[in-house]
Protein backbone atom coordinates (compact mmCIF):
# COMPACT_ATOMS: atom_id res chain seq x y z
CA UNK A 1 0.00 0.00 0.00
CA UNK A 2 1.54 3.71 -0.95
CA UNK A 3 2.05 5.53 2.14
CA UNK A 4 -0.80 8.22 2.72
CA UNK A 5 -0.04 11.79 3.47
CA UNK A 6 0.03 12.36 7.21
CA UNK A 7 -2.41 14.60 8.33
CA UNK A 8 -2.03 15.46 11.99
CA UNK A 9 -4.05 15.09 15.52
CA UNK A 10 -3.42 15.92 18.73
CA UNK A 11 -4.00 12.80 20.77
CA UNK A 12 -5.57 13.07 23.69
CA UNK A 13 -5.33 9.82 25.41
CA UNK A 14 -7.11 10.09 28.99
CA UNK A 15 -6.14 7.91 31.94
CA UNK A 16 -7.72 4.88 32.16
CA UNK A 17 -6.02 3.32 29.08
CA UNK A 18 -2.63 4.45 29.58
CA UNK A 19 -2.67 3.35 32.83
CA UNK A 20 -4.54 0.15 33.36
CA UNK A 21 -4.25 -0.76 29.58
CA UNK A 22 -1.81 0.38 27.99
CA UNK A 23 -2.34 -2.09 24.84
CA UNK A 24 -4.64 -0.32 23.79
CA UNK A 25 -2.76 2.71 23.02
CA UNK A 26 0.05 1.04 21.72
CA UNK A 27 -2.35 -0.43 19.24
CA UNK A 28 -3.24 3.15 18.10
CA UNK A 29 0.42 3.94 18.13
CA UNK A 30 1.20 1.15 15.68
CA UNK A 31 -2.54 1.13 13.57
CA UNK A 32 -2.83 5.29 12.80
CA UNK A 33 0.66 5.95 11.31
CA UNK A 34 -0.11 3.14 8.84
CA UNK A 35 -3.41 5.23 7.78
CA UNK A 36 -1.67 8.19 7.11
CA UNK A 37 -2.84 10.00 10.78
CA UNK A 38 0.53 11.77 12.68
CA UNK A 39 0.17 11.75 15.85
CA UNK A 40 1.29 14.78 18.12
CA UNK A 41 1.97 14.52 21.60
CA UNK A 42 1.12 17.54 23.74
CA UNK A 43 2.41 17.88 27.48
CA UNK A 44 0.20 19.30 30.28
CA UNK A 45 -3.01 16.99 29.37
CA UNK A 46 -5.20 15.86 32.48
CA UNK A 47 -8.33 13.68 32.94
CA UNK A 48 -11.06 14.48 30.81
CA UNK A 49 -12.46 14.65 33.40
CA UNK A 50 -14.99 11.81 34.30
CA UNK A 51 -18.51 12.77 32.41
CA UNK A 52 -20.76 11.40 35.21
CA UNK A 53 -19.66 11.06 38.91
CA UNK A 54 -17.31 14.44 38.53
CA UNK A 55 -19.37 16.19 36.23
CA UNK A 56 -22.54 15.66 39.09
CA UNK A 57 -20.60 16.82 42.06
CA UNK A 58 -19.03 19.87 40.12
CA UNK A 59 -20.25 20.91 36.89
CA UNK A 60 -18.27 24.22 36.68
CA UNK A 61 -15.14 22.37 37.68
CA UNK A 62 -15.50 19.89 35.32
CA UNK A 63 -15.93 22.62 32.43
CA UNK A 64 -12.92 24.15 33.56
CA UNK A 65 -10.88 21.31 33.41
CA UNK A 66 -12.36 20.00 30.27
CA UNK A 67 -11.26 23.57 28.72
CA UNK A 68 -8.09 23.77 29.88
CA UNK A 69 -7.48 20.56 27.68
CA UNK A 70 -8.81 21.85 24.77
CA UNK A 71 -6.94 24.94 25.41
CA UNK A 72 -3.70 22.94 25.08
CA UNK A 73 -4.84 21.85 21.62
CA UNK A 74 -5.72 24.99 20.89
CA UNK A 75 -2.19 26.61 21.69
CA UNK A 76 -0.94 24.09 19.42
CA UNK A 77 -3.33 24.67 16.49
CA UNK A 78 -4.37 20.89 16.32
CA UNK A 79 -7.62 19.57 16.46
CA UNK A 80 -7.88 16.55 18.69
CA UNK A 81 -9.06 12.83 18.74
CA UNK A 82 -9.07 10.75 21.83
CA UNK A 83 -9.14 6.75 22.18
CA UNK A 84 -12.24 6.73 25.12
CA UNK A 85 -16.11 7.36 24.69
CA UNK A 86 -16.26 8.45 28.14
CA UNK A 87 -13.14 11.25 27.09
CA UNK A 88 -15.17 11.92 24.38
CA UNK A 89 -18.54 12.87 25.35
CA UNK A 90 -16.74 14.97 27.95
CA UNK A 91 -14.62 17.38 25.90
CA UNK A 92 -17.42 17.77 22.80
CA UNK A 93 -20.21 18.30 25.36
CA UNK A 94 -17.71 21.46 27.04
CA UNK A 95 -16.89 22.10 23.59
CA UNK A 96 -20.57 22.53 22.74
CA UNK A 97 -21.54 24.27 25.99
CA UNK A 98 -18.87 27.02 25.59
CA UNK A 99 -19.37 27.32 22.09
CA UNK A 100 -22.72 28.33 22.57
CA UNK A 101 -22.70 30.71 25.97
CA UNK A 102 -20.91 33.41 25.90
CA UNK A 103 -21.36 34.41 29.77
CA UNK A 104 -20.17 30.67 31.02
CA UNK A 105 -17.40 30.76 28.74
CA UNK A 106 -16.17 33.70 30.34
CA UNK A 107 -16.80 32.65 33.93
CA UNK A 108 -14.02 29.52 32.78
CA UNK A 109 -12.00 31.47 31.25
CA UNK A 110 -11.89 33.78 34.36
CA UNK A 111 -10.59 30.30 35.98
CA UNK A 112 -8.14 29.59 33.39
CA UNK A 113 -6.58 32.88 33.15
CA UNK A 114 -4.96 32.08 36.75
CA UNK A 115 -2.84 29.33 35.03
CA UNK A 116 -2.33 31.63 31.78
CA UNK A 117 -4.70 29.43 29.70
CA UNK A 118 -7.81 31.07 27.34
CA UNK A 119 -10.44 28.62 26.06
CA UNK A 120 -11.41 30.32 22.36
CA UNK A 121 -13.13 27.28 20.88
CA UNK A 122 -11.18 26.57 17.72
CA UNK A 123 -10.02 23.12 18.07
CA UNK A 124 -12.49 20.19 17.08
CA UNK A 125 -12.66 17.08 19.42
CA UNK A 126 -12.76 13.43 17.48
CA UNK A 127 -13.09 10.02 18.39
CA UNK A 128 -10.37 8.03 17.21
CA UNK A 129 -13.25 6.00 15.10
CA UNK A 130 -14.93 8.37 13.96
CA UNK A 131 -11.15 10.21 12.40
CA UNK A 132 -10.34 7.03 10.59
CA UNK A 133 -13.67 6.74 9.11
CA UNK A 134 -14.12 10.62 7.56
CA UNK A 135 -10.44 11.20 7.26
CA UNK A 136 -8.91 7.93 6.39
CA UNK A 137 -11.83 6.10 4.54
CA UNK A 138 -13.28 2.61 4.87
CA UNK A 139 -11.31 1.78 1.41
CA UNK A 140 -8.00 3.04 2.22
CA UNK A 141 -8.31 1.13 6.33
CA UNK A 142 -9.17 -1.79 3.87
CA UNK A 143 -6.26 -1.28 1.99
CA UNK A 144 -3.97 -1.33 4.27
CA UNK A 145 -4.87 -4.73 5.66
CA UNK A 146 -2.10 -7.35 4.55
CA UNK A 147 -4.05 -10.37 7.22
CA UNK A 148 -7.83 -10.24 6.46
CA UNK A 149 -9.29 -11.93 9.61
CA UNK A 150 -11.66 -13.47 7.36
CA UNK A 151 -14.36 -15.99 9.25
CA UNK A 152 -13.89 -13.92 12.43
CA UNK A 153 -17.32 -13.34 13.91
CA UNK A 154 -17.19 -10.14 15.90
CA UNK A 155 -20.07 -9.02 18.22
CA UNK A 156 -20.30 -5.35 17.99
CA UNK A 157 -20.61 -3.39 21.51
CA UNK A 158 -21.27 0.39 20.85
CA UNK A 159 -21.71 1.49 24.54
CA UNK A 160 -23.28 4.38 25.80
CA UNK A 161 -20.75 7.45 25.49
CA UNK A 162 -20.24 7.23 21.65
CA UNK A 163 -23.60 7.46 20.62
CA UNK A 164 -25.51 9.73 22.81
CA UNK A 165 -26.79 12.49 23.18
CA UNK A 166 -26.36 12.41 19.20
CA UNK A 167 -26.70 16.22 19.29
CA UNK A 168 -23.26 16.27 21.16
CA UNK A 169 -21.52 13.30 19.91
CA UNK A 170 -22.20 13.31 15.80
CA UNK A 171 -20.81 10.11 15.75
CA UNK A 172 -23.85 8.19 14.05
CA UNK A 173 -27.59 7.79 13.61
CA UNK A 174 -27.49 6.58 17.39
CA UNK A 175 -30.97 4.23 17.37
CA UNK A 176 -28.80 1.66 13.87
CA UNK A 177 -25.36 3.24 14.03
CA UNK A 178 -22.69 1.09 11.32
CA UNK A 179 -19.77 3.03 12.07
CA UNK A 180 -17.96 -0.20 14.24
CA UNK A 181 -19.95 -2.76 11.97
CA UNK A 182 -18.25 -1.27 9.16
CA UNK A 183 -14.74 -1.04 10.81
CA UNK A 184 -15.20 -4.58 11.45
CA UNK A 185 -15.69 -5.54 7.67
CA UNK A 186 -13.03 -2.98 6.58
CA UNK A 187 -10.68 -5.47 8.24
CA UNK A 188 -11.96 -8.64 7.27
CA UNK A 189 -14.04 -9.88 9.90
CA UNK A 190 -17.45 -10.26 10.06
CA UNK A 191 -19.71 -8.20 12.70
CA UNK A 192 -22.53 -10.01 14.46
CA UNK A 193 -25.69 -8.06 16.01
CA UNK A 194 -26.85 -10.04 18.54
CA UNK A 195 -30.41 -9.17 20.35
CA UNK A 196 -29.17 -6.95 23.77
CA UNK A 197 -26.40 -4.89 20.98
CA UNK A 198 -27.85 -2.13 22.71
CA UNK A 199 -27.77 -2.41 26.71
CA UNK A 200 -25.24 -0.55 28.49
CA UNK A 201 -22.27 -2.72 30.42
CA UNK A 202 -23.68 -1.43 33.23
CA UNK A 203 -20.40 0.27 34.43
CA UNK A 204 -21.52 3.59 35.65
CA UNK A 205 -24.74 1.67 37.67
CA UNK A 206 -24.56 2.09 41.47
CA UNK A 207 -27.28 -0.32 42.35
CA UNK A 208 -25.52 -3.58 43.40
CA UNK A 209 -27.34 -6.31 41.42
CA UNK A 210 -28.29 -4.72 38.62
CA UNK A 211 -25.05 -4.51 36.35
CA UNK A 212 -24.17 -7.83 37.01
CA UNK A 213 -27.68 -8.57 35.53
CA UNK A 214 -26.94 -6.48 32.41
CA UNK A 215 -23.89 -7.72 31.65
CA UNK A 216 -24.97 -11.42 31.84
CA UNK A 217 -28.32 -10.65 29.97
CA UNK A 218 -25.69 -9.11 27.64
CA UNK A 219 -23.41 -11.90 27.43
CA UNK A 220 -25.68 -14.52 26.59
CA UNK A 221 -27.05 -12.43 23.96
CA UNK A 222 -23.61 -12.70 22.50
CA UNK A 223 -23.19 -16.48 23.28
CA UNK A 224 -26.29 -16.62 21.12
CA UNK A 225 -25.14 -15.45 18.01
CA UNK A 226 -21.53 -17.97 18.83
CA UNK A 227 -19.80 -14.87 18.12
CA UNK A 228 -15.68 -14.79 18.53
CA UNK A 229 -15.14 -11.88 20.20
CA UNK A 230 -16.92 -8.47 21.55
CA UNK A 231 -15.49 -5.69 19.40
CA UNK A 232 -15.62 -2.58 22.19
CA UNK A 233 -13.91 1.03 21.94
CA UNK A 234 -14.22 2.12 25.12
CA UNK A 235 -12.36 1.12 28.44
CA UNK A 236 -14.71 0.80 30.69
CA UNK A 237 -16.84 -1.04 28.52
CA UNK A 238 -13.89 -3.36 28.23
CA UNK A 239 -12.84 -3.76 32.05
CA UNK A 240 -16.57 -4.86 32.30
CA UNK A 241 -16.76 -7.40 29.53
CA UNK A 242 -12.70 -8.77 30.78
CA UNK A 243 -12.19 -8.76 34.68
CA UNK A 244 -15.59 -8.90 34.91
CA UNK A 245 -16.43 -11.78 32.72
CA UNK A 246 -14.43 -13.76 35.16
CA UNK A 247 -16.54 -12.63 38.21
CA UNK A 248 -19.66 -12.72 36.46
CA UNK A 249 -19.11 -16.60 35.30
CA UNK A 250 -18.41 -17.48 39.24
CA UNK A 251 -21.04 -15.86 40.46
CA UNK A 252 -24.03 -17.14 38.27
CA UNK A 253 -21.88 -20.34 37.43
CA UNK A 254 -22.09 -20.28 33.75
CA UNK A 255 -19.27 -20.60 31.61
CA UNK A 256 -20.69 -19.51 28.51
CA UNK A 257 -20.65 -16.27 29.14
CA UNK A 258 -16.59 -16.24 27.87
CA UNK A 259 -16.34 -14.25 25.27
CA UNK A 260 -13.34 -12.20 24.55
CA UNK A 261 -13.49 -8.72 24.57
CA UNK A 262 -11.49 -6.69 22.27
CA UNK A 263 -10.73 -3.47 21.40
CA UNK A 264 -11.05 -2.69 18.13
CA UNK A 265 -7.46 -1.13 17.12
CA UNK A 266 -6.11 -4.91 18.30
CA UNK A 267 -8.33 -5.96 15.42
CA UNK A 268 -6.98 -3.48 13.26
CA UNK A 269 -3.18 -4.35 14.44
CA UNK A 270 -3.48 -7.96 14.19
CA UNK A 271 -5.28 -7.34 10.13
CA UNK A 272 -2.18 -4.91 9.14
CA UNK A 273 0.33 -7.60 10.27
CA UNK A 274 1.00 -7.41 14.09
CA UNK A 275 1.63 -9.91 16.15
CA UNK A 276 -0.64 -10.60 19.34
CA UNK A 277 1.70 -9.78 21.84
CA UNK A 278 2.29 -5.77 19.44
CA UNK A 279 -1.00 -5.29 20.22
CA UNK A 280 -1.37 -6.56 23.68
CA UNK A 281 -3.96 -9.38 23.91
CA UNK A 282 -1.59 -11.44 25.84
CA UNK A 283 -2.74 -9.26 28.93
CA UNK A 284 -6.13 -9.68 28.27
CA UNK A 285 -8.07 -12.16 31.37
CA UNK A 286 -10.27 -13.40 28.88
CA UNK A 287 -7.77 -14.87 25.99
CA UNK A 288 -8.91 -15.12 22.66
CA UNK A 289 -8.08 -18.32 21.31
CA UNK A 290 -9.60 -17.69 17.96
CA UNK A 291 -7.37 -14.65 17.01
CA UNK A 292 -4.39 -17.20 17.64
CA UNK A 293 -4.39 -18.84 13.84
CA UNK A 294 -5.03 -15.16 12.49
CA UNK A 295 -1.46 -14.20 14.25
CA UNK A 296 0.23 -17.44 12.72
CA UNK A 297 -1.12 -16.94 9.23
CA UNK A 298 2.06 -15.17 7.17
CA UNK A 299 1.77 -11.58 5.70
Amino acid sequence: MAALPAKKFAFFPGCLIPVRYPQMEAAIRRTLPQLGIEIVDLDGFTCCPDPIYFKSYDKLAWLTVAARNLALAEEAGLNLFTICSGCTATLSETYQQLNANKILREQINERLARVGLEYRGTSTIRHVVTLIRDEVGLEAIGASVVRPLEGLKVAIHYGCHLLKPSHVMKVDDPDDPRILDDLVAAVGATPVRHGEWILCCGKACKDEEAPAQMMYDLLKSVAAVEADVLGVVCPSCFNEFDLGQVRLARQYEDESVKTPAVYFFQLLGLAQGLSLEEVGLHRHKVRAPALEKYAAAEV
